[in-house]
């Protein structure tokens, strides 16, 4: 039998520079967390199923790894850190209590096409915030974004930033059902403007709901796209959307960071739980966003604790990723000091080792291969 001794087909090895690399990059987003007051928390690397089960909108069933326990149990690879944290949160804290934030550092297993190299197994980094239902924790949010990416060495990048509420409204309104409104919510996440017209003219929606999603695959920009969504519509919950990021957007200025932000209402995720805003962070040199987050209000209640909940995910591999390809070196590899040494002076050697280990170096002894003999 042939014996296979490559990764699998969406996996791979890091090592060497690269993986020194990472370990950096992720210390130095870790310090970001730390310096919000963020804790850490570590989750199993795999779950029952039912946390990441269809009532809680995250990965569709067939892409998600599945194997079972002694008792015939179906467990799960955790997909994504946002149930699991979530399920831990309500386990061992108070978040209709007390607001309580969390921030991880782990592996997610996906069995999606590789297409494009896409790999299935990546690692992340990420906050979660409950308790707060505030815009100040939207903008903190959004605040942290920015300083994680300024950390691991990119300046060039902009978070972009939608509202769900402001869709869900005028689903409302327009009255589809689950089939019509998961086609809508896909032709207008892909900004198919034609797809969006065909089906609102099918459905004999209303004339002003019609213009309205037929707008939303162009509403994209800087702060005054916020305006144009104000001016499309008289729904009172979309409304009150527009207004909290107005208010986010205004609290974001204090911070100073307004100038990576804009604004995106045909941005929709395939996650169901999120339910006000929303958001990525996009840099050039990788198609994929390399941050994901936004607010989830309504799953804290799937595990017996409902509260306000908001964070956010960073793909580190896609950092990376964008970071060599811009050409954009984080620290210098250490160098490391090589004693070789015979058996007759193993003493010295060693001391010598110890010595400028204590001073913070990086030393590696080495036998002779004569004396291994």
């Amino acid at each position: 039998m042939q014996r296979i001794f490559h990764t699998p087909e969406g996996v791979r090895d890091i090592y060497n520079g690269e993986c020194s690399r990472k370990l950096d990059i992720q210390k130095r987003i870790q310090e970001v967390f730390r310096s919000y007051g963020y804790q850490n928390i570590e989750t199993p690397t795999f779950e029952y199923f039912e946390v990441f089960s269809n009532e809680v909108g995250t990965i569709p069933s067939r892409e998600l790894y599945k194997f079972f326990d002694r008792e015939g149990d179906t467990l799960v690879l955790r997909p994504d850190f946002t149930p699991s944290v979530s399920r831990a949160c309500a386990t061992y804290f108070s978040p209709d209590k007390e607001v309580v934030s969390l921030c991880y550092t782990g592996n997610t297993f996906i069995n999606n096409s590789s297409f494009r190299g896409r790999l299935k197994e990546t690692t992340q980094m990420g906050v979660e915030r409950y308790g707060d239902e505030s815009a100040d924790a939207d903008a903190e949010l959004l605040a942290m974004t920015v300083e994680c990416l300024k950390a691991s060495g990119l300046s060039d990048f902009q978070v972009s930033v939608g509202q769900v509420d402001y869709f869900k409204s005028l689903l409302e309104e327009a009255g589809l059902d689950e089939e019509e409104q998961e086609s809508l919510r896909s032709l207008i996440s892909q900004k198919n403007y034609f797809g969006v017209e065909d089906l609102v003219k099918e459905k004999k929606i209303s004339e002003e709901l019609s213009e309205v999603f037929m707008e939303l695959p162009h509403l994209f920009g800087s702060s005054e796209v916020l305006a144009k969504a104000r001016e499309l519509t008289s729904n009172e919950n979309a409304l009150k959307a527009v207004a909290r990021l107005e208010e986010i957007y205004e609290i974001l200025k204090i911070y100073g960071y307004e100038k990576y932000i804009s604004f995106d209402f045909g941005m929709l995720s395939k996650y169901r739980y999120y339910t006000g805003i929303i958001f990525q962070a996009y840099t050039y040199g990788t198609g994929e966003p390399l941050i994901k987050g936004g607010r989830y209000n309504a799953l804290m209640k799937h595990f017996g604790k409902p509260a306000a909940a908001i964070g956010f995910a960073i793909v580190v591999d896609s950092l990376m990723a964008a970071l060599s390809r811009q050409k954009i070196s984080i620290g210098e590899e250490e160098e490391i000091i090589v004693i070789t040494y015979s058996r007759e002076n193993r003493r010295e050697a060693v001391e010598q080792a110890q010595k400028l280990r204590c001073e913070g170096r990086s030393v590696a002894l080495r036998l002779e291969k004569e004396a291994q003999a």
